[in-house]
């Protein structure tokens, strides 16, 4: 299996765990940076650091892009237009402000014809299409490294 479908099918298995904030765990709870903490432990392995505790408005308080910083530690940053099935991709909640919701691309690509799973405040982890609303609002995309 190629490390974007074990991704993908990986990420399916958490459809249904219950929205928990600084939570990671398959089934019990997870908010969207859980999420794909227990994708990448999952299929990748450990992170090899902890995540620090975070506030649920942790971007506004600090106006960094520490989502993104985060990000490229231990994903590749990637254009857009790169953007694929089994990808990260960061969104912003406004124009001005830093990203802060992640999600992980299971179909098509990095525009409103493609399909996502995530999680957020209120909803289980779902698999939803990308659409417009959520298209306009990406930031940022990353690529998992290979598997080990």
């Amino acid at each position: 299996m190629t490390t974007q479908a074990a991704i993908i099918a990986e990420a399916r298995t958490w459809i249904g765990t219950a929205y928990h904030h600084q939570a990671s765990c398959k089934g019990a709870g997870t908010d969207c940076l859980g999420l794909i903490l227990g994708i990448y432990r999952a299929v990748i392995g450990p992170l090899g650091q902890v995540v620090p505790p975070y506030s649920p408005d942790w971007a506004e308080a600090n106006g960094r892009e520490t989502l993104a910083e985060a990000a490229r530690l231990h994903l590749q940053e990637i254009t857009l237009a790169e953007a694929g099935p089994g990808d990260v991709l960061l969104f912003r909640w406004g124009p001005s402000l830093p990203a802060k919701h992640c999600t992980l691309l299971v179909d098509g690509a990095a525009d409103a014809g493609g399909t996502i799973i995530h999680a957020y405040g209120g909803v289980r982890v779902c698999e939803v299409p990308l659409g417009q609303h959520w298209a306009k609002m990406i930031a940022y995309a990353f690529r998992f490294p290979e598997a080990p």
